[in-house]
């Protein structure tokens, strides 16, 4: 039956689409929003925070910079399933001692906060900024690390690849509607033929040639024929 393909032809159709969204770099990063995501479980040592950052900047990426609450609930919840280092990891950020202020490596906008509870010397020189992976909150700490257990790196989708992505949305939208229309139409033209080709067949078979005899003729005339006509 016609009606019984479109099931089949949109299932791949629909993965298509689903597969535009996927501008990640590879499978092995997580796409959350606009951005991807990836937790390098690798314990290095280190001189400073830009040997940590440096991990991320091989990837092509930055170390990570949260900026609402979702991210921050994301990065928690994905971290509680695969993080197995401390309970407390860097995040990409700086005191800028010319500005007295807290920023993000990435140099993104300072739009969200999540800080602990916390005393603040009146030094923060060199002062760096970990997520508690059990909170969800943020402490101050020192950025002179020795050893880290691992890194959380972040880089944002490419504005031209988020283009192409709604794009591929648009055109895979576009020929599935196309394939239900003409399923559709061919179910519809199929129905018709079928309904002619009965209506057509019954026709021929009312308008046949009949005897000119019904059956009572018939039977008269046999009857008659058993008894011969006489003459005298």
């Amino acid at each position: 039956m016609p009606l019984a393909a479109p099931p089949a032809l949109l299932l791949p159709l629909l993965g298509l689409a689903a597969a535009a969204v996927a501008d990640c770099p590879s499978s092995t990063w997580i796409q959350f929003q606009d951005n991807c995501y990836i937790f390098l479980q690798e314990a290095i040592k280190v001189e400073s925070i830009e040997d940590v950052r440096n991990q991320c900047t091989d990837h092509g990426a930055d170390m990570i910079s949260i900026h609402n609450e979702e991210e921050n609930a994301f990065i928690l919840d994905t971290l509680k399933k695969q993080w197995k280092g401390s309970d407390d990891i860097l995040l990409g950020m700086f005191y800028d001692t010319d500005d007295a202020s807290f920023k993000w490596f990435d140099n993104s906008n300072m739009t969200f906060d999540k800080w602990t509870d916390q005393d603040d010397g009146e030094d923060l020189i060199d002062t760096c900024a970990f997520l508690h992976i059990k909170t969800g909150e943020w402490k101050k700490g020192n950025c002179e690390v020795s050893f880290v257990e691992g890194t959380l790196c972040k880089t944002a989708i490419p504005y031209k690849r988020k283009y192409l992505s709604d794009n591929h949305i648009l055109v895979s939208a576009l020929v599935i509607a196309s394939i239900v229309i003409l399923t559709v139409l061919g179910a519809i033209i199929w129905f018709l033929y079928k309904k002619h080709s009965d209506s057509r067949f019954t026709t021929v078979f009312s308008t046949a040639p009949q005897s000119p005899y019904n059956e009572d003729c018939v039977l008269v005339v046999g009857e008659e024929n058993e008894y011969p006509v006489q003459f005298e």
